[in-house]
């Protein structure tokens, strides 16, 4: 993730000084700004800050109409927050198995489509793309609207596209962990018009008294708060300009490390959905237990199915079903009987058991790391056999 330092708190004392925090205050600009750069830069139309990833995700279900009774498709490797948002719309989420590439199925896609589903909520997770290709086709197809969840995937590039803006909507994080960092926040990405205006409305209850120009006839609804501040635009601004060099160095350093470690004959480097825009490395095992031998190897971040919150079987609430009110459970409003149990994904588990991520080492030079990988390629006699 970017550094915050100076020319963060630079860019917070000056909106602060200006005395306008409000965003939608008349003298304010600041977020407005950020919103226009960040649709130059990704190609979306229409972009809107919000207060957190999870409040994006929601404010694109509600915008695209998705509620009681409907089916969202969501990946059993993500973030429990891809899984909940359909919940705080009134839908219900259908969990697809992932494939090697660490991102949905596009075959299990097919098979856990019904009558009932409404919308596919693919995970860029660990910056790794999804095969967007075969997931817009599957859902023209069938007339499904795709929401991306692209918070683990701020700013990265599939087949030229960017990630989160290729989808009908698309849902950005700017949380501490992610690659732009302002603590906590989010954005709703759309060229669609009258999604961003819903979503709009959706994010801030007082949206009927702004001055809003563009509203299509949309008739105003309930929403929820999850506006945001000059403050975090002022933040956004200069994470914005750290992001693309950012993922430049890591997309560098991934083609050298990635080379050579595809010399090893321990394991196979995770397949990508798009090599040539790869800013992500990770590695796949024989066995299970092989993995879990890697994870004391220098240059392994961790084993996947040690990062057990982003591991569906971890999923307590969705798994039982459970909201903070009987009245108020969308499984209850559910077309069919939705079931879920630990064991239902075995192939994400499988897979998750096996992969390592390979640490790229930003903060270290070039030739130290090309001697990690090098090492974790070929550890020798010694290392195999233990």
């Amino acid at each position: 993730m970017p550094d915050v330092g100076l020319r963060e708190w630079v860019a917070v004392g000056r909106a602060i000084a200006k005395g306008h925090l409000l965003r939608y205050d008349p003298k304010a600009g600041i977020t407005a700004r950020f919103e226009r750069d960040l649709g130059a830069l990704t190609g979306a139309r229409h972009v809107l800050a919000v207060n957190s990833g999870t409040s994006a995700l929601v404010a694109a279900l509600a915008a695209a109409g998705i509620g009681p009774g409907d089916e969202v498709l969501v990946p059993a490797y993500t973030w429990m927050a891809t899984a909940a948002a359909p919940v705080q719309v009134g839908a219900v989420p259908v969990l697809v198995e992932i494939n090697e590439t660490l991102t949905i199925d596009p075959d299990d896609i097919r098979a856990k489509i019904t009558p009932y589903t409404r919308a596919i909520m693919p995970v860029h997770m660990v910056n790794a793309p999804c095969d967007m290709d075969a997931i817009m086709s599957i859902a023209r197809e069938y007339g499904l609207v795709v929401i991306e969840d692209a918070c683990q995937g701020v700013g990265v590039r599939y087949k030229g596209r960017h990630c989160g803006a290729i989808g009908d909507l698309g849902a950005f994080s700017f949380n501490k962990m992610k690659n732009m960092n302002i603590g906590e926040g989010g954005a709703v990405l759309t060229s669609d018009e009258r999604y961003f205006i819903r979503a709009r409305s959706y994010h801030d209850l007082g949206s009927m008294i702004r001055q809003h120009g563009d509203r299509l006839n949309e008739p105003e609804f309930v929403g929820m708060n999850m506006k945001v501040t000059e403050i975090d635009g002022a933040m956004l601004e200069v994470q914005l300009r750290k992001v693309v060099p950012m993922l430049e160095r890591m997309r560098k350093r991934r083609a050298v490390l990635a080379e050579i470690l595809s010399q090893s004959r321990e394991f196979t480097l995770t397949p990508h959905n798009d090599p040539g825009s790869a800013v992500s490395l990770s590695v796949l095992a024989r066995t299970r237990e092989e993995a879990v031998a890697l994870t004391g190897r220098r240059g392994i971040h961790n084993r996947l199915r040690d990062s057990s919150k982003h591991i569906y079987t971890n999923w307590e609430p969705i798994l039982q079903k459970r909201t903070f009110h009987p009245k108020m459970n969308p499984w209850a409003w559910a077309k069919r009987d939705i079931s879920y149990t630990p064991d239902m994904c075995p192939r994400t588990l499988d897979i998750l058991d096996r992969t390592c991520i390979v640490t790229l080492g930003l903060q270290y030079p070039m030739p130290l790391m090309k001697m990690v990988a090098r090492k974790l390629a070929d550890p020798g006699p010694s290392a195999r056999s233990a």
